[in-house]
């Protein structure tokens, strides 16, 4: 059994738990930057395949008490990389440090790099380049105040990116992200999805690639695929079978709407560019004219806020108007908000049911509840 470590936007450790354990991952342990979990490694070619919120995975080679740069320099030494990967692929090492008492991280990873070019010298008498950008082998560091986690990456590029070419608008989001906060509404396919204030369309693409069981990772290369011991006739076996599992690309009961033309332009193109243009409905719409287009389904906007409405006044006059509409037409849904902008509970004048604190890179935001029953939601 190999060890291994997963990491997902904060808050979205728990959804990812899920999804490990769905695909098979054992023992798993979860916390705030994300999911450790237990399995050979074909589990982890199954994690980058299948996994929608995790945004790399990644192979532990080591976990050491450290005190100096060269306690941690003799460890990584030890360890066998020329098993791993050839000499001819490029390397580059990334460091992440919690209170580490080391004087200089630079130093440290610059010490990382001799240890492991080190090692190949020793080993077939010469050592692989390094490579800024896009190397074929990423090593990630992992400091603590008293230990250093030493990983290889399986992912390469982040598993947000699935291969497919994006059209953003002013302020998109990650694609992981967005299946978490799916993830984390409990909409189930064949329920009403709805996006009001589309933008480039994240949420619906996610939510259509969820109903028609696409793996996030068909179409994209990993880095374990570099690797010494991949094992290629297990990863076209696993990919096959994720390709045949796939259901038939139809008109599915997903919606999306925005105010502006050019927004939707956006969506529609990143819908053509993942193969759903012929399902998922679009239509340009102001979200205060909108009806339900279901009896019941799931509402999950990121509604615009700061610069990209524009005045703040314009949101102190929005977000009632949205109380009011989710109240008269929309009894029966659940509603979702992912914002960063505190004014949106007090504005809407709803009782949230849920708010489940998240964060879009650095900014901390809440995804906000609301269960629509008709006569009993307001403060």
């Amino acid at each position: 059994m190999e060890k291994f470590f997963a990491p997902c936007p904060r808050g979205l450790s728990a959804p990812l738990a899920a999804e490990l354990l769905a695909i098979g991952a054992q023992n798993i342990q979860a916390d705030d930057a994300g999911v450790a979990f237990e399995g050979e490694l074909v589990d982890a070619y199954r994690a980058n395949l299948y996994s929608r919120i995790a945004s790399r995975v990644l192979w532990q080679m080591a976990h050491f008490p450290y005190e100096n740069e060269h306690q941690i320099y003799d460890a990584v030494l030890l360890l066998p990389w020329p098993q791993r990967f050839e000499v001819s692929r490029t390397i580059k090492v990334e460091m992440n440090a919690q209170k580490s008492p080391l004087k200089s991280l630079d130093f440290t990873t610059l010490r990382i790099k001799d240890a492991v070019c080190d090692k190949f010298r020793e080993v077939v008498g010469s050592r692989p380049d390094v490579a800024t950008r896009e190397p074929d082998v990423r090593i990630h560091v992992f400091l603590s105040p008293t230990h250093a986690m030493i990983y290889l990456d399986m992912s390469g590029e982040p598993l947000f990116k699935r291969g497919s070419r994006e059209h953003t608008g002013a302020a998109p989001l990650k694609k992981n992200l967005a299946a978490g906060i799916i993830a984390l509404s409990g909409w189930q396919p064949g329920e009403a999805f709805l996006d009001p204030m589309c933008g480039s369309g994240t949420f619906l693409v996610e939510a259509a690639e969820i109903a028609l069981n696409f793996a996030p990772g068909a179409h994209r290369q990993f880095a374990f695929q570099k690797l010494k011991n991949f094992d290629s006739a297990a990863w076209s076996k696993m990919l096959n079978e994720a390709r045949l599992a796939e259901k038939p690309k139809t008109l599915l009961p997903i919606y999306g709407s925005d105010l502006y033309g050019e927004a939707l332009d956006d969506a529609h193109a990143n819908l053509l560019a993942n193969g759903l243009g012929d399902c998922v409905r679009l239509k340009q719409a102001n979200i205060l004219e909108i009806s339900a287009p279901e009896e019941t389904g799931v509402m999950v906007t990121n509604p615009p806020y700061g610069e990209r409405l524009g005045e703040t006044s314009a949101l102190t006059d929005l977000y009632p108007k949205l109380g009011d509409l989710l109240k008269q037409k929309f009894a029966g849904w659940r509603a979702y908000f992912f914002t960063g902008d505190t004014l949106l509970p007090k504005g809407v004048r709803l009782a949230a049911s849920k708010k489940t604190p998240l964060f879009n890179g650095k900014i901390e935001c809440r995804l906000y509840e609301y269960k629509m029953v008709a006569g009993g939601n307001r403060k």
